[in-house]
């Protein structure tokens, strides 16, 4: 295995086919299209691992740029998982925000010590709330 890079976006491009290959990989997100990905590439930070030139995680956050941002989009590649590449990137990712005041995000409850590496705390006062396009 050859050794990974974490780079942000400004550092290396994000392909959207890249990075739909990889969503494919995990079975996330059938329906996005590579133009809809690679508008969200445009429009955020984002943090990709790289082996060699196959993309193998990615990490992305939405930010008002100030006050708040929300860590979206965590996934690696399944031959890559439990190696420490994805807190790597995660903790890269939060390099590129540590000017913003809160970052949160949401996860399902046996991912809770993975984010827990990062410094990531459990909100018992808060509730989750959803409004979805029909």
């Amino acid at each position: 295995m050859l050794p990974v890079q974490y780079l942000s976006f400004k550092e290396r491009q994000i392909e959207p086919a890249d990075l739909m290959r990889l969503y494919r990989q995990a079975d996330w997100w059938e329906e996005r299209e590579e133009t809809q990905i690679k508008k969200v590439l445009n429009g955020g930070i984002a943090v990709g691992a790289w082996n060699d030139n196959e993309l193998i995680g990615f990490a992305r956050a939405v930010s008002d740029g100030e006050f708040r941002a929300y860590i979206e989009d965590v996934v690696m590649n399944e031959e890559y998982r439990k190696t420490g590449i994805g807190t790597m990137m995660v903790s890269r990712l939060l390099d590129e925000l540590t000017h913003i005041d809160i970052i949160s995000l949401f996860c399902e409850k046996d991912l809770i010590p993975f984010y827990e590496k990062n410094n990531f705390k459990m909100s018992s006062c808060q509730y989750i709330m959803h409004r979805k396009k029909r």
